[in-house]
């Protein structure tokens, strides 16, 4: 891979974990348009999503460079649950993951802008929810307003008592695992 790399995305989480883990990289956010009608989980529909958002931004670019495109999505019953329709589509999301285990994936393409050459991860973790009330449910999303983020929440700004558990890689249901990236780059 060559030596510059740029991230394919707007999402502060993603550059933040990249920030933490010493990457030096450049936001070029992808043009491309994601394929929402699909609900039904695969892997290769999240890494086409990620491989998409990365080629996306080749035709930005001035100079060669390691695009790093990513997606992620929170998967309940087979299911998607991806980013919400406002406030209704955000209490429903939180009330089915409610009492429950769910799993969330991120899938990472590396891809070279030169030769269209690529490297792929999807990496997944599990999360289950406390019972949630109404009230607390009503409550996160007036003062969080997850409408950005797939499955309607943000498991690093959850107070205390909405998630019971986790296992696998914390980062990865942030936004993107780095240990992953780093054996992609």
């Amino acid at each position: 891979m060559v030596g510059k790399i740029v991230l394919a995305s707007s999402s502060p989480r993603r550059a933040n974990i990249m920030t933490k883990a010493k990457v030096k990289f450049e936001i070029v956010p992808s043009p491309y348009i994601e394929d929402h009608t699909t609900t039904v989980f695969s892997y290769e529909f999240i890494e086409n999503l990620a491989y998409n958002k990365a080629k996306a931004v080749i035709p930005l670019l001035k100079e060669p460079a390691a695009i790093v495109g990513a997606d992620t999505v929170v998967v309940l019953d087979g299911e998607i649950l991806g980013k919400p329709d406002g406030y209704k589509g955000a209490f429903e999301m939180l009330k089915k993951l409610s009492g429950r285990t769910h799993f969330v994936v991120t899938s990472i393409v590396v891809m070279d802008s030169q030769t269209g050459e690529y490297k792929k991860n999807s990496t997944t973790s599990y999360v289950t929810f406390e019972n949630l009330t109404d009230e607390q449910i009503k409550a996160y999303i007036n003062e969080y307003k997850p409408f950005d983020k797939a499955g309607s929440y943000g498991i690093q700004e959850m107070p205390e008592g909405y998630i019971k558990s986790y296992t696998g890689d914390l980062e990865n249901i942030i936004g993107m695992s780095s240990k992953a990236l780093m054996d992609l780059l």
